[in-house]
């Protein structure tokens, strides 16, 4: 008996050990479950580079570059009259190289740094970012941008503030000069682009952003911003000899047809690009961008047919211009329907923008740089505000209100209007202290090619 129960203390006594080492073992298997499962989603988490969106976006960066060199270069030129061609196509080539320079030394960092923000807290980082990225500062091959390598999204970004400066010099064509215009557009560059671009796309506490304002791919940062520039530029330097008495007609058709065209393409990579990835998005916008360049083509086309006897191979590549800046800001959001209307009315008011306002109002805009980007940004940043609603067949953000959301894109043109106009104002007032604004009578009678860069574009009569 007595050895029978100290076999059965034995086997209690076993029963316990085998039962601590069970619940021991089932207390850790949780906690290495729950470790494994922690590292694993920190693991996803991590910003990992998409090899198809790293493609898209190489891809819409070269496209966007395409834009300036040599779309906008090639659409300016034949424009201007044959003695001036070759200073639009320098202007934008100049532009091209002495961004870049400034964008890598400070741009970047001045429009896309966040120190100092925080949403809902207005101040001086809602406007300006800092210098902490001076040089492109800590922008290594291993950096990321979301599913992108941070030197693409960089390079991207670049490409947007290299066409930007360069929209304008359409405005004072054919009288600036060479000198003053990039005295006036470092400084544009540095006190209304790069603010306006970061108060857009900076991030939670920039001032755009925060008040929810929808600017996609640069209705306010690119085309407003560059449209008010202008008129102002056009005014202060003053009217082009002859400009309301002889016929200031374009040279080369051909090359604007040519250039527009390359516009119309790059512009895919311009708004889809801004998706900074190869998604959904970035299809409709491919698709918008595309339906609302053709309706404002088309419709103004058929204004000018109604009101002057003819289509004009010039008024076609106008209004395709003008759809494709109208729905810049609104190629995330809007649908095809939108995309309609967008194309639609864009044309109606660049068109009368553009021949109607101009002569009763007799500013000398050389080649509708106000006209189309100013009014067809202001156009498209407001009726993004409706077209984003989903009974346009829009895609509306969380929260959205048609009316709300359309005063918050009227603030935010204001805003783009004030600041563009008094930073153009300051500019072009440096320029004409430092070197004077405009060349002589004499080397406007004989054209700014030979005079400014002791070349011709065209050995032609004149």
């Amino acid at each position: 008996m007595k050895k029978f129960l100290a076999l059965i203390g034995l086997l209690a006594v076993g029963s316990m050990v085998v039962t601590d080492l069970a619940n021991a073992q089932a207390t850790e298997t949780p906690v290495a479950a729950v470790t494994a499962a922690a590292a694993e989603a920190a693991a996803e988490e991590a910003p990992k580079i998409d090899s198809g969106d790293t493609a898209w976006m190489i891809t819409a960066t070269a496209l966007v570059l395409f834009m300036t060199l040599p779309g906008l270069a090639l659409f300016y030129g034949g424009l201007v009259r044959a003695k001036n061609v070759l200073t639009v196509l320098v202007q934008c080539f100049a532009l091209a190289g002495i961004v870049t320079v400034l964008w890598v030394v400070f741009g970047y960092s001045v429009a896309f740094s966040t120190e100092g923000m925080a949403k809902g807290t207005v101040n001086f980082a809602s406007f300006f970012g800092d210098f902490t990225e001076m040089f492109l500062r800590g922008t290594t091959p291993d950096s990321v941008q979301g599913t992108i390598p941070k030197a693409v999204w960089i390079t991207f970004q670049l490409t947007f503030a290299i066409i930007t400066p360069a929209l304008i010099v359409g405005a004072f064509a054919e009288r600036m000069k060479f000198s003053a215009m990039l005295i006036f557009t470092l400084f544009w560059f540095a006190f209304s682009y790069l603010p306006i671009c970061h108060m857009a796309w900076a991030g939670d506490g920039a001032l755009f952003w925060d008040w929810g304002v929808l600017d996609f791919a640069g209705g306010t940062v690119v085309h407003i911003n560059a449209g008010i520039a202008g008129l102002v530029a056009c005014i202060m330097v003053g009217k082009r000899k002859g400009f309301g008495k002889e016929a200031l007609s374009p040279h080369n058709v051909p090359m604007t047809i040519i250039g527009a065209s390359m516009l119309w393409v790059g512009w895919f990579g311009f708004n889809a690009g801004s998706a900074a990835a190869a998604n959904g998005t970035a299809g409709m916008a491919l698709l918008v961008t595309q339906v609302a360049t053709a309706t404002a083509a088309a419709t103004w086309m058929l204004l000018e047919w109604m009101r002057s006897g003819k289509p004009t191979a010039v008024g076609l590549a106008t209004g395709a211009v003008a759809g494709l800046v109208a729905i810049t800001p609104a190629s995330g959001t809007a649908g095809p329907m939108g995309a309609l209307i967008i194309g639609a009315a864009s044309a109606v008011c660049c068109y009368f923008a553009a021949t109607t306002v101009k002569r009763a109002l007799g500013y000398d805009d050389s080649l509708d740089v106000f006209g189309v980007h100013g009014v067809g940004g202001i156009v498209g940043a407001l009726l993004t505000g409706i077209c984003a609603s989903s009974a346009l067949g829009g895609t509306p953000p969380d929260g959205y209100a048609m009316g709300g959301q359309f005063f918050t894109q009227l603030k935010s043109v204001i805003v783009t209007v004030i600041w563009s106009g008094v930073v153009a104002t300051l500019g072009l007032m440096l320029a004409k202290v430092i070197v004077g604004l405009r060349v002589p009578e004499e080397v406007e009678h004989s054209g700014l090619d030979l005079s400014e860069h002791g070349e011709e574009g065209y050995h032609t009569a004149r």
